[in-house]
């Protein structure tokens, strides 16, 4: 940023426009604009998990993302740019590694859960997917860095053993998806969970 930011407001987006890095304006419902508003949500649910009391390896590796988000959103911001490099590709997989070869193998679905801070790297991680299929739409309509579609992919993994080693840290047992658990419960008097 070469000058400081002095004034908040500019009123230039009154009209329902917003400005590239470029010098261009585009629509605030252009496939670019969106893709940039779900980035900056997932920066800020980043955020969120990182606010909590979070183990040491966690907190770094949320700072990292974080700036790596922020990089990416520099890239979206400025059509034919790469921020993001494989290296930052290759850096959550050593992450994601890591903790998960400190979790017992998985052989069912987990449901989404368990301590706060877990619950809220699950969320981080849905906003995630939900980046990733902005990005990729807008791939569709224009070129994209292939590495930045590579790091959200990654990083939606990466919050999903991260939430797993968050709920193990707090001493949290996982909640695992049973497709057999039967139809609705039996509303008849005496048969209900509340009247039982």
């Amino acid at each position: 940023m070469g000058y400081r930011l002095s004034k908040i407001y500019t009123r230039t987006g009154d009209d329902g426009s917003t400005g590239l890095s470029d010098g261009s304006r585009l629509s605030k419902d252009s496939p670019r604009i969106e893709c940039m508003g779900e980035v900056d949500e997932l920066n800020s649910q980043i955020g969120l998990v990182a606010s909590e009391n979070v183990p040491e390896v966690v907190a770094r590796c949320l700072a990292d993302i974080q700036h790596d988000l922020f990089d990416l959103g520099k890239e979206l911001s400025c059509p034919g740019t790469a921020s993001l490099s494989e290296a930052r590709v290759a850096h959550l997989e050593t992450v994601l590694d890591a903790l998960n070869g400190s979790l017992p193998p998985l052989k069912e679905f987990v449901l989404p859960g368990g301590s706060r801070t877990a619950s809220l790297a699950h969320v981080a991680r849905a906003v995630c997917r939900r980046a990733e299929r902005r990005l990729v739409g807008l791939g569709g309509i224009e070129p994209i860095s292939g590495t930045a579609r590579r790091y959200l992919n990654r990083l939606s993994d990466l919050l999903f053993v991260m939430a797993r080693f968050l709920n193990r840290e707090a001493g949290r047992t996982e909640v695992l998806w049973d497709p057999r658990r039967g139809g609705p419960p039996d509303v008849q008097a005496g048969n209900t969970p509340v009247d039982r």
